[in-house]
């Protein structure tokens, strides 16, 4: 009873308090660019010093300032003073441009679906704490980069291991054979431990173990009395999630994988021989051969994300995300097989010859077999409208954006020209586009081996010249994955990361292979899943793996708060200093590629639905031409972020359909792989000469 009439005496004193606080503030909008807003703030009254707890993660608790804002959404603020009286308030940043309009309000629609794609249903049940915490603070060398040329030698160390410091103790002298002794003080308080022994060489650049290995800059460590979750600049605890969409895409991979007797292992062989065409029927219906469809596919699914998406995954879970990024790429093979095998198999060709394939007709048409007519039509359409947002989103806009913006990068006299850039890009795309899926493919077929070529030779060129690494490369890949530290979500976090980065990368179960494959030239629905099933072991397997060597064995994943184009260049640089205008126009090929592929996916999905006539291509393909243009023109931030998230979307009605056609193709893949050993199928014949 005390203790409440106590509450309620003080409580008119901390109103009091809290009127005292006031704020003066400024909410402004530099330009017309999007993501430039800002918040300045004025605090008088209360008792200093205040602290900010802001809405927006990266400013921090000290900064009476936010900015890189975006325009039109709401930020709250709260200000505590020291003695604890507190004021909220919020703060909408006008827009100005038309681009902030549309930006501002994508910014909910992304909020809305990635609270659904990246729901962690292991943390809402309670089975996983997602907060990273940090057992230890390690004390690294001060002023110590990846990029630093210097030997350290641990001097001398003024605190015993085993003993407890406060923050700011002096615990060593470091000798730096550029700087000299250097003082080593606790960045924490805590127990010391120490992790070099006085007069041994804590890090040389010169020492190939001492550039792979992760942390090899830090001396000792600090053990905290109890662990600390690790926050954002604005206080906000860090988590390592396991998504929603990482263990739909993963799960029904496994379950493939399993269900087709382990066919991406078996079927490797014959996928090759397929692809070289070895089995290329020339009577039979369709309009591309294997090779072709499969570089149709490629070509869709290599891009930004195995350049800037595979140095983020690196940065986020370490070296270790590399062992996962492969498993999940394994595993993947098994998907694409599935759907692309249906894609095939349920396709229409019309009596002009046009072929119209994927999944909104196996949806549709398969689950009709199955007494399903409603459900499988639902499926279908549903598939169709992610299908034409993706394309004009993610294989589109953010793929013209994204290539002018790095190509600017490196060519100053492009900058401020993206709208001339996107109306060049729109001509060479519609040269392309407009001859359909056989001039797809003949481009793609020639574009794709190209430009896997350059990045493939130049990433075993890098690789070659730090060949001495590649003991402590792989110990880094193997303990990353398997002892990874709490600060990188443990082994979990650095597994869900790989598995993120696979599962985005190849679009393994989003079913949008199976469109293009199902223009294939082949009688057997199973030989195209065949073909498709190298298709993750290119993208991810091969090629998102060469760039994380890269990006390990150059010591470069190290390096943080570099952006991940920016990160694989640096990485390519050390090697050959002239390499970032290459891998610019090889990021240009990738997006070319990836456009006029996904332009056949986008077409597919619009004709489903508005019907299958010329007009409707026609315009079809005339929009797509337009928003080349406006991607390459202007920044558009989350309306991108949203479109490209669709591209995930896809995958849920794709792989509940094919769950449950999933013993059809296995049947039918038991029936050709009869035929295949009874010599039944058409083999080329090669002339011998005499």
């Amino acid at each position: 009873m005390k203790k409440y009439f106590l509450l309620i005496l003080l409580l008119p004193l901390s109103m009091l308090n809290a009127q005292q606080l006031k704020i003066d503030a400024k909410a402004g909008n530099i330009s017309n660019l999007i993501n430039d807003g800002f918040i300045d703030l004025e605090v008088s009254g209360g008792q200093p010093p205040y602290t900010y707890k802001w809405s927006d993660k990266n400013t921090g608790l000290e900064s009476k300032s936010a900015y890189g804002l975006t325009e039109g959404i709401p930020y709250k603020v709260k200000i505590t003073d020291s003695k604890g009286a507190t004021l909220t308030r919020e703060f909408k940043i006008k827009p100005k441009a038309i681009t902030e309009h549309f930006n501002g309000a994508a910014v909910p629609l992304v909020e809305s679906l990635g609270n659904f794609l990246f729901w962690d249903p292991f943390t809402t049940f309670g089975i996983y704490d997602p907060v990273v915490y940090a057992e230890v603070a390690k004390v690294p060398i001060p002023g110590w980069s990846p990029s630093v040329n210097d030997r350290y030698l641990l001097k001398e160390w003024k605190i015993n291991e085993g003993k407890n410091v406060n923050e700011g103790d002096l615990i060593a002298i470091v000798n730096s054979e550029n700087k000299g002794d250097l003082n080593i003080y606790a960045t924490t308080s805590g127990n010391l431990k120490h992790l070099t022994k006085a007069g041994d060489v804590i890090y040389d650049s010169n020492n190939s173990d001492h550039l792979i290995k992760t942390g090899a800059h830090n001396l000792a460590e600090i053990k905290y009395p109890t662990p600390l979750p690790v926050t954002h600049p604005n206080g906000d605890p860090k988590t390592h999630n396991i998504p929603l969409i990482v263990i739909w895409l993963i799960f029904g991979a496994a379950f493939f994988t399993v269900k087709m007797g382990f066919i991406n292992f078996k079927g490797v062989k014959h996928s090759i021989d397929l692809a070289r065409g070895k089995y290329d029927d020339p009577t039979a219906p369709g309009k591309i051969t294997h090779f072709q469809t499969m570089a149709t596919a490629v070509s869709a699914t290599v891009g930004l994300g195995n350049i800037a998406g595979v140095a983020i995954a690196i940065s986020l879970g370490g070296a270790g995300a590399t062992f996962w990024m492969i498993i999940a790429g394994l595993l993947g093979m098994a998907s694409k097989f599935v759907e692309c095998t249906l894609g095939i198999k349920y396709r229409v060709i019309n009596k002009e010859g046009k072929i119209f394939g994927g999944p909104m007709n196996y949806l549709q048409h398969g689950l009709e077999r199955r007494n399903m007519k409603g459900f499988g039509k639902v499926l279908a359409v549903f598939f169709a409208v992610l299908c034409i947002g993706a394309t004009l989103g993610g294989g589109n806009m953010f793929q013209a954006n994204q290539s002018f913006e790095i190509l600017a990068s490196q060519f100053e006299f492009m900058e401020g020209n993206g709208f001339y850039f996107g109306l060049a890009l729109s001509g060479l795309v519609g040269l392309v586009i407009l001859g359909g899926i056989e001039s797809i493919g003949k481009v793609t077929g020639k574009i794709v081996p190209l430009m896997a070529l350059i990045y493939v030779v130049s990433a075993l060129v890098v690789i070659g010249v730090n060949f001495e690494n590649i003991g402590s490369a792989f110990s880094a890949i193997y303990n990353g994955a398997f002892n990874a530290t709490a600060l990188k979500g443990g082994v979990i976090g650095v597994l869900i990361v790989g598995f993120q980065r696979a599962a985005f990368s190849s679009e393994s179960g989003v079913g949008s292979a199976a469109i293009a494959h199902s223009a294939g030239k082949t009688r057997h629905p199973a030989s195209e899943g065949y073909v498709a099933l190298i298709e993750p072991f290119i993208d991810t397997v091969i090629i998102c793996t060469l760039t994380a060597l890269v990006l390990i064995f150059t010591g470069m994943h190290e390096v943080e708060g570099v952006g991940g184009v920016q990160l694989t260049s640096g990485a390519f640089a050390t090697v050959m200093p002239w390499f970032p205008y290459v891998l610019s126009i090889v990021v240009f090929l990738f997006a070319f590629s990836t456009m006029i592929s996904w332009s056949y996916y986008g077409l597919r999905a619009w004709t489903y639905i508005f019907g299958k006539t010329n007009r409707s291509e026609l315009v079809f393909k005339s929009m797509f031409l337009v928003f080349v243009v406006i991607g390459a023109s202007v920044g558009l931030g989350a309306v991108l972020d949203f479109s490209d998230m669709m591209i995930l979307t896809m995958s849920f009605p794709n792989i509940i359909g094919l769950y449950i056609m999933s013993g059809e193709v296995r049947n039918d893949l038991k029936e050709y792989n009869r035929r295949l050993k009874a010599g039944e199928l058409f083999t080329k014949t090669v002339e011998k000469t005499v």
